[in-house]
């Protein structure tokens, strides 16, 4: 098993934490697992992506040329990264945010409203946990339960309440797709 995904968004819409908790959560799993950050030089509203590698085996590089999957929550990263899934790969985009749909027909489209989703919550502030949510229930990458596990630990130390309100984003996701 080799999974390449990115995670790609504005800076401040939670792209880098969501590859970081991917690939915590895959090392949980022992796995073999690259997280590779990018910021923008506005860091706050500039471009943010994450490429994350997951295998079985060794990985020889951690750029993820040709991702299975994009998990894509604004309209620039759309236009910059649907040409760079792979065919028959899967885009994941945040509704609430993207107007286009991508051009290409071999690819799986789950459109989820994260922003609209996140006001269901308090904190208002989960969209990405919830798109990972979703990412998780469709690839089966890392289970629910390991997923949880490194909320816990990457958010349980600060205050249980952002755990709790996380967690609850995460289900949320996950539970959106069926």
């Amino acid at each position: 098993m080799l999974i390449k995904t990115i995670f790609s968004g504005f800076g401040g819409q939670g792209v880098i934490m969501m590859g970081y908790l991917l690939a915590t959560a895959g090392m949980y799993e022992e796995k073999h697992v690259t997280c590779l950050p990018s910021y923008g030089a506005e860091v706050r509203g500039g471009t943010a992506n994450c490429t994350v590698v997951i295998s079985t085996e060794e990985i020889a590089s951690p750029v993820a040329s040709e991702p299975e999957y994009a998990v894509l929550m604004n309209n620039p990263s759309l236009f910059c990264y649907q040409n760079q899934v792979q065919s028959g790969g899967t885009i994941f985009l945040n509704s609430s945010m993207i107007e286009s749909r991508p051009i290409r027909g071999d690819l799986e489209i789950y459109e989820i409203p994260v922003n609209d989703l996140a006001k269901q919550l308090p904190g208002n502030k989960v969209s990405n946990i919830i798109m990972l949510g979703a990412f998780i229930k469709k690839t089966g990458v890392v289970s629910f339960d390991t997923m949880t596990q490194a909320l816990k630990e990457t958010f349980g130390h600060k205050n249980p309440t952002v755990f709790k309100s996380n967690k609850a984003a995460l289900l949320l996701g996950y539970d959106y797709l069926e």
